[in-house]
């Protein structure tokens, strides 16, 4: 991409597989609800491909609380940390991403710390995706222009529509449960769609 000099990151589903959270958060709800995990999976699926947070709706459907995240069954994509020190030779690297408080450490546990040079999480900034303050501190803090960012992420509604009303250019990666998002107009229209880490390599 001519005159892009950095690159931002999503963390959850984007350089981090959360499959097996979700899983997880499935198997609590059916349990709570005395109903197959199946059945439960299959219901936020649909939720999902209405542009609703799938989990939360079958949730609020079945009656039961949110059940506790379990971080250690997050792990890297496969392709992570390769396609990571692929593009820090070419761009600078950041991170916009909604997050509890911790982000920088979650990135050392995993092991790619060392490859970002700025990292934006909403729990320290105090702002959260969809916000655009959260995109504007990004670009101030790197000293870049809107056009010369690009945002990388799995969540339509919180990565591509905020970033393209910034004037940065957008990639979805069709990743997690975000890939089940019907688009629905130009706003939501990214400028390119990846269905992992390595197609990136196919776009810078």
């Amino acid at each position: 991409m001519e005159g892009v000099k950095w690159l931002f990151f999503d963390i959850g589903s984007t350089l981090v597989n959360e499959t097996k959270v979700y899983d997880d958060i499935f198997h609590k709800i059916a349990i709570a609800a005395n109903v197959s995990d199946e059945y439960v999976k299959t219901q936020a699926i649909g939720f999902y491909k209405q542009n609703k947070r799938g989990h939360k709706e079958v949730m609020r459907l079945l009656g039961v609380d949110y059940p506790e995240w379990t971080p250690e069954y997050e792990e890297l994509y496969p392709d992570t940390i390769k396609c990571l020190q692929v593009l820090e030779k070419k761009y600078k690297l950041g991170i916009i991403a909604n997050q509890i408080p911790g982000a920088e450490k979650r990135l050392e546990s995993k092991g790619i710390r060392q490859y970002f040079d700025l990292i934006i999480s909403s729990a320290e900034e105090g702002v959260a995706k969809p916000d655009l303050q959260i995109f504007r501190l990004a670009l101030t803090r790197a000293g870049c222009a809107p056009d010369q960012a690009v945002m990388i992420g799995d969540r339509i509604d919180n990565d591509i529509v905020p970033a393209k009303q910034m004037g940065m250019k957008t990639i979805r990666i069709k990743q997690g449960v975000g890939k089940y998002w019907n688009i629905q107009g130009d706003c939501e229209t990214p400028d390119f769609e990846a269905n992992s880490l390595s197609e990136l390599l196919n776009i810078f």
